[in-house]
């Protein structure tokens, strides 16, 4: 019984940091690992691989607080987040803000271990973080920002383990705006018809009727994309077979989005893991039969 009691007090906690949808965890670690891979030649240390990984769970649990913070007065106006903890009063705000700080100083702690530059870049990664929720109140841009924020991971691993930040790192900080910039309008258009009476603004409403045939553009961006830093990098055949893999959802995902059915572009949302996870195999195979 005490437990289940504990459980129920500490569960809020637990859905404000997004702990039941890791979707956005791992959307954010894939590139994260992409590079530490990328950037060490196939072999991370493992003290680097934890810092990041650890570091990525903890910066995205902030980013959903800050976020629930920062929506808690529009997120009961709109029917996929009506149910979130502030929304509901499932915990006072001041706590969530407890919350947010620990998060924040747990991961600035990490810092303590890695080198000077990784720490700027750092720096740079939290202040795009925590200001993205304002983004939605004052651009039609906020899921381009959210795409700068979700990829700052990159060239802080390379920084951490290159001393540098190369060509190559800013070519696959790009593909990860773009790629992030269209699943993310994807998801937007869930939330369309609630965003517009509500006054929050998004790519998807900014795209209107053009917006499958713009985030299918985008899409095209970001194959390009991957496919210079293929060739900047010198990866080979498993990494291009991974890219060709990569085509093939991209189209699958217009395919769901077509009639924009709420719960089909959620499903082309979800798809996007298959994305990371599949160019993470490129990469890790080429790394590996090298």
């Amino acid at each position: 019984m005490e437990n289940m009691h504990l459980l129920e007090k500490i569960k809020p906690y637990l859905l404000l940091m997004r702990l039941d949808r890791p979707i956005g965890t791992l959307l954010l670690l894939w590139p994260t690992w992409w590079a530490l891979w990328s950037a060490s030649n196939g072999h991370p240390e493992f003290s680097t691989w934890f810092i990041f990984t650890l570091g990525v769970f903890l910066m995205r649990a902030a980013g959903c607080v800050i976020n629930d913070i920062s929506d808690r007065k529009y997120d009961g106006h709109v029917n996929r987040t009506q149910n979130r903890p502030l929304a509901q009063n499932m915990l006072p705000v001041k706590n969530a803000w407890f919350l947010f700080t620990t998060l924040m100083f747990a991961a600035a702690f990490l810092l303590l271990f890695l080198n000077q530059l990784t720490i700027y870049l750092a720096m740079a990664a939290a202040f795009f973080a925590v200001t993205y929720p304002l983004m939605k109140r004052v651009t039609y841009l906020p899921q381009v920002y959210l795409g700068i924020a979700f990829s700052f991971s990159i060239p802080m691993v390379y920084a951490e383990i290159t001393s540098t930040v190369p060509k190559v790192a800013w070519l696959l900080f790009v593909a990860n705006i773009l790629w992030t910039t269209a699943y993310d309008t994807i998801y937007a258009m869930i939330d369309r018809k609630d965003d517009l009476k509500i006054g929050v603004k998004s790519t998807a409403i900014l795209f209107g009727d053009l917006d499958k045939v713009i985030i299918g553009i985008i899409q095209l961006l970001t194959i390009l994309a991957f496919y210079m830093f293929g060739q900047q990098s010198e990866l080979t055949a498993p990494y291009y077979i991974a890219v060709v893999v990569v085509i093939w959802l991209f189209a699958y995902q217009q395919f769901l989005i077509m009639s924009r059915n709420e719960a089909k572009c959620f499903k082309a949302f979800l798809n996007n893991n298959w994305v990371g996870l599949v160019i993470f195999i490129g990469i890790f195979s080429h790394t590996l039969l090298k």
